[in-house]
């Protein structure tokens, strides 16, 4: 009897762990991928992964490290995937035409996020995992599969092009209106920093 209560209660735990990193999911795939839309999508495609697994969990991890492995492989197989085929953005083609108001938060924001974008995406996911998933250097070099050294490196050079680019204004011309994605964004990103 008392095995069954063990075993009861293992699922309702994982299962609250597992909601309760979804946050942090989002807030990765977002500045991973730079479309809300994909960005849900992968991290739905997590939980299903993540539940599917349940059985390979091992309580004494990190939950939150476990799925940003599985989230980040399945970015890795949807850029794979799609590496051939053009994207259209029918929200971006919109705002094209669309004016935007007269605030500058926003743009900078844009800036950031449009920054973040042109960063090769070793980079870009070093700085995401340090800087706004708040994993240390060692636990990041976990989840992306190579040394500690090669995430400083990545980190490091992630941060002077984000300020070269930031700073000096370097080509990040873009459409009036997309501060509103990228203050979602943000906003997902400082939730995540809050929570810890």
């Amino acid at each position: 009897m008392t095995e069954r209560r063990a075993q009861g209660a293992a699922p309702d735990a994982f299962k609250r762990d597992l909601v309760a990193v979804i946050p942090h999911l989002r807030a990765f795939a977002r500045g991973l991928c730079g479309r809300p839309d994909f960005a849900d999508d992968l991290v739905q495609e997590t939980m299903v992964r993540a539940w599917n697994a349940r059985e390979r969990f091992r309580p004494d991890t990190s939950m939150k490290a476990w799925t940003f492995v599985i989230l980040r492989n399945a970015f890795l197989s949807e850029v794979r995937r799609n590496r051939f085929r053009g994207d259209y953005d029918e929200v971006a083609a919109e705002r094209i035409t669309a004016g935007g108001g007269g605030q500058e938060a926003p743009l900078h924001l844009a800036d950031l996020h449009r920054a973040l974008q042109k960063l090769p995406p070793e980079r870009r996911e070093a700085v995401l995992l340090v800087g706004a998933g708040g994993f240390s250097y060692e636990e990041a070099a976990q989840i992306a599969g190579c040394a500690v050294g090669t995430i400083k490196s990545r980190v490091a050079r992630g941060r002077a092009a984000l300020t070269r680019m930031t700073e000096g204004g370097e080509a990040l011309g873009g459409v009036a209106g997309e501060g509103d994605a990228a203050g979602r964004i943000m906003a997902d990103l400082a939730k995540v920093v809050a929570a810890g």
